[in-house]
C-alpha cells in the first residue's frame, strides 16, 4: 500500500517482525530510542508506525528547529531525517546529533540520492541513506542494520571502531552490496550452508569470514581451501587427510582440513574447479559427517562442519554443463548469496579507495607523516573505470599509490598508476556519444539524468492535467519530492512544452488548494 504523499510504500500484508533486519532482537529494539524528522505528515507517521510495530521506542517531529533542540537535549540511538528540511537542513541536524551524543547513528532520507550527495553525507558522519520513495521493508532493513550496530557496540567484545584489517572489502553503501552483507549477517546465526557467487575480486572470502565471525562457531577454526590451486590427488589429501603409506611420500598419518575444521567453518573457494569424483566423496561427508582418509579402509573421524562455498561462475550454469554435481549443489546452496561487481557499486569506490589508501599508507610508512588524500579529479577517474579485477584491482592500485606518494600529498588523476588512463580510454569505445565520454563519470551521469528528469517531469505533469497530487501519485513519489525536482531544474510557468502546451507550476500550492495549476495566459 502506498501512503499518499509520503514516499513510503507500506505492504498491508506485512506484520511487525516479519522481515529480519539484522541481529537486533525484539527485546533489544525496545531499548533503542529512534527519532524521525520529516515535515511531510504522511511519511513521518508512516515511518513511526512501521518502526513502532517493530518494537522500537519511536518519536517524530515535523520541524527542523524542533529536531535540532531535541537531538541536543536528549540522546537518541538512531535519527532518521530528511536531508531537505525547511528552515534547518538535515545536514545541520546530522552534525548536531553526532556532536551532542557519541554513538548516535543518523540515516538521511533523500529524494535526490546523487553520488556527490551521498559522499558528502557520509563524510559528515551519516551512517546510511534512504532514497525516496522507499518501502516499509527497506525502512526496516536499514534501521535494523543500524540497530544491530548499536546493540553490538554495547557488548564488551564489540570490534573497535576503525580496526578493520588491511584488505577488508566489506565497505559500501550501494543497495545491492548492503543487501548481500545484510543477508550474510542474518544467515550467520544459523548453521545453513551458504554458496557465494560473484566475479573474481569481489570479496567472496571476506563475506565468508564475516559469516563465520558472526556465527556460533566464532571461537572455532575458519579453514579455507582453494579448489583450483591444487591437483586432484593433492586436493583430496588436503581435504580428507591420508594414511601412512597410502602414496609415495605419505610417511605418516595426516588429518585433513575437514577434521581440522571440526565444529568450525570450511570455506571451499572456487568450488566448481573441484573434480567430480571428489565432489561425490565430499557429498558423503556433508550427508553423514563421516571422514575417510585417503588409503583408509575405515571411518577415521566424525566431523561437524559448517560449509561456505564460493564460485566465480554461474552455479546454475555449472550444474547444467555437469561441472558441478546437482546433488552437491543443492546441499551447499541452502542460502545463495551474490556479490555485485565493483562497476555496479560506483558509489562505493571513493569509500573503498580512501580506506585502502589509508590502510596501506600506515602499513608501508608506519607513522611517517600525514596520510595522502584523493583529489576530486582522482575520484572522478576512479569512478569512471570498468574495474575488471573488481575490489582486488582497486586495492592493488591504492597500495601502488600509497607506496609512491609523499606525506600529505593531494593525489591527482595523473598520479594514479598508468593503467588507469588505458582503462578509461577503453571505456570510451562502447558507443556512447562523444560529448559524454569526454566528461568525467559524475558529470556525464548528471547530464543524462538531468535530461531524463526534465523530459519526464514535463510529460508527467501534462498527463496529470497539471494536478500536482495526481502527478505525484502517478510517479510514485510524494508531492514534496515532486516540487523539489521541479525547483531543481528551475522549471517555471514560462517553460511551455511542445508536446501539448502544458505549463508547469511556478510555486507550490497552499495547504487546502486542490493542487491544480492554472494555465498561463
Amino acid at each position: 500500500m502506498y501512503l499518499p504523499g509520503s514516499g513510503l510504500i507500506y505492504d498491508g500484508a506485512h506484520t511487525p517482525g516479519s522481515v529480519s533486519a539484522g541481529a537486533a532482537t525484539a527485546d533489544g529494539r525496545g531499548s533503542l530510542r529512534v527519532l524521525v524528522v520529516e515535515c511531510d505528515d504522511s511519511l513521518r507517521e508512516g515511518c513511526v508506525a512501521v518502526l513502532r510495530g517493530e518494537g522500537y521506542a519511536v518519536s517524530g517531529v515535523s520541524h527542523g528547529d524542533e529536531a535540532l533542540k531535541l537531538v541536543q537535549k536528549r540522546k537518541h540511538d538512531i535519527v532518521l531525517v530528511n536531508l531537505f528540511m525547511s528552515g534547518v537542513s538535515g545536514m545541520k541536524i546530522l552534525e548536531a546529533a553526532r556532536t551532542s551524543h557519541e554513538g548516535c547513528l543518523v540515516i538521511l532520507m533523500t529524494g535526490n540520492p546523487s553520488v556527490e550527495t551521498n559522499i558528502r553525507a557520509l563524510e559528515a558522519g551519516a551512517w546510511e541513506y534512504l532514497a525516496m520513495p522507499f518501502t516499509a521493508d527497506q525502512l526496516q532493513l536499514v534501521v535494523g542494520r543500524a540497530a544491530h550496530h548499536v546493540l553490538e557496540g554495547r557488548t564488551p567484545e564489540a570490534p573497535r571502531k576503525g580496526a578493520a584489517p588491511v584488505g577488508d572489502s566489506l565497505i559500501g553503501v550501494s543497495p545491492a552490496f548492503c543487501r548481500a552483507v545484510d543477508l550474510a549477517r542474518r544467515v550467520a546465526k544459523t548453521n545453513a550452508s551458504v554458496m557465494i557467487s560473484g566475479e573474481s575480486g569481489t570479496g567472496k572470502e571476506g563475506i565468508a569470514q564475516l559469516i563465520h565471525r558472526q556465527s556460533r562457531r566464532n571461537g572455532k577454526r575458519f579453514v579455507a581451501i582453494n579448489c583450483a590451486a591444487l591437483p586432484a590427488q593433492l586436493l583430496e589429501s588436503e581435504m580428507f587427510g591420508h594414511k601412512k603409506g597410502s602414496f609415495t611420500g605419505a610417511d605418516r598419518d595426516k588429518p585433513g582440513l575437514l577434521e581440522v575444521a571440526h565444529n568450525g567453518s570450511l570455506f571451499l573457494d572456487e568450488l566448481t574447479e573441484m573434480p567430480l569424483a571428489l565432489q561425490a566423496k565430499l557429498l558423503r561427508v556433508i550427508q553423514d559427517g563421516v571422514v575417510r582418509r585417503v588409503g583408509s579402509e575405515q571411518e577415521d573421524a566424525v566431523v561437524d562442519v559448517r560449509f561456505i562455498s564460493a564460485t566465480n561462475r554461474d552455479p546454475n550454469e555449472a550444474v547444467r554443463t555437469h561441472v558441478l554435481r546437482d546433488d552437491l549443489f543443492y546441499r551447499l546452496r541452502v542460502v545463495p548469496l551474490h556479490l555485485p561487481p565493483l562497476r555496479e557499486r560506483v558509489e562505493d569506490i571513493p569509500l573503498l579507495a580512501n580506506h585502502f589508501l589509508q590502510q596501506y599508507w600506515h602499513r608501508h610508512r608506519a607513522a611517517d607523516g600525514e596520510t595522502p588524500t584523493l583529489s576530486p579529479s582522482a575520484i572522478d577517474l576512479l569512478t569512471s573505470l570498468p574495474w575488471p579485477g573488481n575490489v582486488r584491482e582497486l586495492q592493488n592500485m591504492m597500495e601502488h599509490t600509497a607506496v609512491l606518494s609523499e606525506a600529505g600529498a593531494v593525489i591527482q588523476a595523473d598520479d594514479l598508476p598508468g593503467n588507469a588512463d588505458a582503462a578509461a580510454a577503453a571505456a570510451g569505445t562502447r558507443g556512447w556519444p562523444a560529448h559524454l565520454m569526454s566528461r568525467a563519470y559524475h558529470s556525464a551521469k548528471e547530464a543524462v539524468l538531468a535530461h531524463f528528469e526534465r523530459e519526464y517531469l514535463a510529460l508527467l505533469v501534462a498527463r496529470a492535467d497539471r494536478n500536482m497530487t495526481k502527478a505525484a501519485r502517478l510517479a510514485g513519489i510524494d508531492r514534496t519530492t515532486l516540487y523539489r525536482l521541479l525547483e531543481k531544474h528551475e522549471i517555471t510557468a514560462s517553460d511551455r512544452k511542445a508536446n501539448d502546451g502544458a505549463v508547469l507550476p511556478l510555486a507550490r500550492p497552499r495547504d487546502g488548494d486542490d493542487s491544480r495549476v492554472a494555465q498561463a495566459d
